[in-house]
């Protein structure tokens, strides 16, 4: 049989029942284990499955093309967000020069904030008025409010960015995945990320569990391009990928 019928015949069983395993496959192939691992591999390295131990999974769910209200994700994964975004708070230093993106958590992160002789920056509205309300030194993005997210997007808010460059930068992502990078919705949104991720020297992804083996629609950074702070990291194949933060405890 050759290698190409063979990746066929494998990802379409795998369309149905989701995971395969290789001795299952060999049998079914009537190809020996060790051929069945190599084109697992292959399929693992060109994006078209996830290799585990033992046989392989499909990638990621459905795709994700609209962000949920504010309101929704504040309630979600409130402790794990609280852990990864006290942790973002304490890189901060005398002097840096911060970008701290819209979302959830990075709103969170400002709870933890102590280092008062720092600049700020965001295109969050929310994010904004807590670090003027506590007293920090920030300037916020112009350009259009993104009625979902409360966050400043558009050609103004990237013009905004381009006067700027980053010490350390705090990132909000919708999803992430070893060869789709990070990931978000709206194409405005991403753009602003992208731009804000080029202009930052030490850039942070916070991300809760459930962003991982997650794709949205457009890609605003490659997964190498960030160190991702996270909780416990379940699939330990990203460590190969990127540079991880575990942070178990408040």
């Amino acid at each position: 049989m050759l290698t190409e019928e063979r990746h066929k015949l494998i990802l379409e069983e795998l369309r149905n029942n989701s995971v395969v395993y290789v001795n299952e496959l060999g049998k079914m192939l009537d190809t020996s284990e060790s051929t069945i691992r190599r084109d697992l591999n292959y399929l693992d390295e060109v994006g078209k499955l996830k290799k585990v131990h033992g046989g392989a999974t499909l990638l990621e769910k459905e795709f994700h093309t609209k962000d949920d209200l504010v309101s929704i994700r504040e309630t979600l994964n409130i402790n794990d967000k609280s852990i990864i975004a006290k942790h973002a708070a304490s890189l901060i230093k005398k002097d840096d020069f911060v970008y701290i993106d819209s979302g959830t958590t990075t709103n969170l992160m400002i709870d933890f904030l102590e280092e008062k002789e720092a600049i700020y920056v965001t295109n969050g509205i929310n994010q904004a008025k807590k670090l003027i309300s506590n007293g920090f030194r920030t300037y916020i993005l112009g350009g259009e409010i993104k009625d979902s997210t409360e966050a400043i997007v558009g050609v103004e808010a990237i013009n905004s960015l381009k006067r700027y460059n980053f010490t350390k930068g705090f990132f909000g992502t919708n999803g992430i995945s070893d060869y789709r990078g990070y990931t978000t919705p709206d194409m405005k949104e991403a753009l602003v990320k992208e731009e804000a991720l080029k202009r930052t020297r030490n850039s942070y992804i916070l991300a809760d569990k459930t962003k991982f083996n997650e794709i949205s629609c457009i890609t605003f950074g490659e997964i190498d391009e960030a160190v991702i702070i996270t909780t416990i990291l379940e699939n330990t194949s990203y460590c190969n990928k990127a540079e991880i933060v575990e942070v178990l405890k408040l």
